[in-house]
């Protein structure tokens, strides 16, 4: 482990920064560090979990990201060794037949069956949940987590459980009362921590079960008509889900684990259970659901919000990454509309780091995304510019003829000397053709704007070829105080509509200098000729 500056170290005891104020539960918890387990020091143990019976979503990255940036503030915090598990939940029964899947017929076969007894739809592994969960892996080793994967059936079968198990059979009685005060009547009926899997037809079965000998494992339990005696041990049967979460905190010791505030009320259930188990819940917190543009919750199903895939085809891994990081107790929308801004949000605040003071530093969401320093300290262009800059360009743009236009503004403008400048192109141009093209207007300048126009291109026309962004913004500013507008909101509103099509836009001087003066001179004298037109 990096030894850790003991400058650093104070200050984060001190930070509020979410990710500290939640590792600091963690050195309350151990005060004196974890107990050593068989002789060996013992791991701090975090934990995320994955349902494979979808596909790795915006959720997934959500949450063990958020799960590292807790485990990376407790290693500023202490020297004690941690872990991270990926928990999946491959034991679980088939539910219901995805959307998004080829061969749903052939599913629809094998539904209540546990997911690594699935064929996999697909035809590429042994299982569905084994497609899924080399998903899982391929998606957290895209973005470096560092994580030890772990298979529910794996475990079950292994009898890596069964010590666990056998605890639950003894505490029977006293989870069943910390669960049936929570479930409807009908629920109650059937209600059995236990699920065992039918030696008849595969399936995970939902079913009344008795205590037979809970030393030995055995429960009895009728299955299709016949009363069956068999262990539950080794895979014999796996635990309903709110059980099986506590059963897990309990036999793997799991220290730390979040979830969504959905699922507030399976916490606290399992917590109980866990007590009763002889164990301590793990410490955490409940994060905010993400929301789509209406304010109704993301949902799977629903296909509503926004898929990984479609944020990384617009915005940079970096910039999710700070969207997830801020105000996670604060429910957000996820839509197209929010990624330019998170996009310049991540470079303002990695721009800002260098400067900052250690106490600053370990407030600014970049040190949580990077656990330190940012790669990159900042870009010489903000993304809403290039935006601009593609969308006067039209939908055929290329990076080629944007790197010409940024020589108008960047020393050294390559793709070399600035990759991350470049990696932002490539998103712009998307962006525009996808969200932004289809949606501009440039109306014709009306009233006093049209003289004002007139003044600008006058201006424009007597500024030297190599004319700063400043220089010019002092000119747009002047004429804006000068031209009869009731404010100057609406001088650079007149602009934005005018010659860039949009309600809102960068600041004009670095825009002309980019887009060069002659080029917006062409703009100018096009809103004016509008303006003739509809006149």
């Amino acid at each position: 482990m990096t030894k850790i500056d003991s400058a650093l170290r104070a200050a984060a005891l001190d930070s509020k920064a979410w990710p500290f104020e939640e590792a600091r539960k963690l050195l309350k918890r151990y005060p004196d560090g974890k107990p050593a387990k068989d002789g060996r020091v013992d791991a701090v143990l975090f934990e995320t979990g994955y349902g494979p019976s979808g596909l790795p979503h915006i959720g997934t990255f959500n949450e063990v990201l958020r799960t590292t940036m807790v485990r990376r503030a407790f290693e500023t915090l202490s020297d004690q060794p941690t872990r991270l598990i990926a928990f999946s939940d491959d034991m679980d029964g088939l539910r219901k037949v995805p959307d998004n899947v080829p061969n749903p017929e052939m599913l629809q076969q094998y539904l209540g069956h546990p997911l690594t007894r699935v064929p996999d739809p697909f035809g590429r592994f042994e299982s569905f949940a084994a497609h899924n969960n080399a998903m899982l892996r391929e998606f957290l080793d895209r973005f470096g987590f560092d994580y030890v994967f772990a298979s529910s059936t794996d475990y079950y079968t292994s009898g890596r459980f069964d010590d666990a198990l056998r605890a639950v059979l003894r505490h029977y009685q006293a989870i069943m009362d910390v669960m049936l005060p929570t479930l409807r009547a009908e629920r109650r009926a059937t209600y059995s921590p236990v699920l065992p899997i039918s030696p008849k037809s595969g399936v995970v079965l939902q079913v009344p079960v008795e205590v037979v000998d809970a030393d030995a494992g055995i429960v009895r339990f009728t299955d299709d008509g016949d009363v069956i005696e068999q262990s539950i041990l080794s895979g014999g049967a796996k635990l309903q889900w709110k059980v099986d979460w506590a059963m897990r905190w309990v036999a793997l010791g799991v220290d730390y684990e979040m979830a969504g505030k959905d699922l507030i009320d399976s916490v606290i259930q399992s917590g109980k259970i866990a007590r009763v188990l002889g164990g301590r819940p793990p410490e955490g917190f409940n994060y905010e659901m993400f929301l789509d543009e209406k304010g109704e919750k993301i949902s799977k199903s629903k296909g509503n919000g926004l898929s990984l895939d479609q944020w990384l085809t617009y915005g940079t891994d970096e910039s999710l990454a700070f969207y997830i990081y801020r105000e996670p107790k604060k429910a957000k929308a996820l839509h197209m509309g929010v990624i330019p801004r998170a996009v310049d949000d991540y470079w303002q605040f990695a721009g800002n780091y260098a400067d900052q003071p250690v106490e600053q530093r370990l407030g600014n969401p970049v040190h949580h995304i990077h656990n330190g320093p940012p790669p990159v300290a900042g870009l010489p262009v903000t993304f809403g510019l290039l935006l601009n800059l593609v969308g006067v360009m039209g939908a055929a743009a290329t990076r080629a003829q944007v790197w010409g236009y940024l020589g108008n503004y960047v020393a050294d403008a390559t793709p070399e000397s600035h990759p991350a400048l470049d990696a932002l192109i490539d998103r712009a141009l998307a962006y525009n053709r996808d969200v932004v093209a289809p949606t501009l207007v440039r109306r014709a300048p009306e009233g006093v704007e049209i003289e004002a126009l007139r003044r600008l291109d006058a201006v424009l026309a007597a500024l030297p070829a190599g004319a700063d962004a400043e220089a010019i913004q002092n000119e747009v500013y002047e004429i804006g105080k000068t031209a009869g507008f009731d404010n100057l909101r609406d001088w650079f509103r007149a602009l934005y509509e005018t010659l860039l099509g949009s309600a809102q836009g960068p600041r004009m001087g670095s825009f002309i200098a980019l887009y060069g003066i002659e080029n917006s001179r062409r703009l100018i004298a096009d809103a004016l000729a509008k303006a003739g037109a509809d006149g």
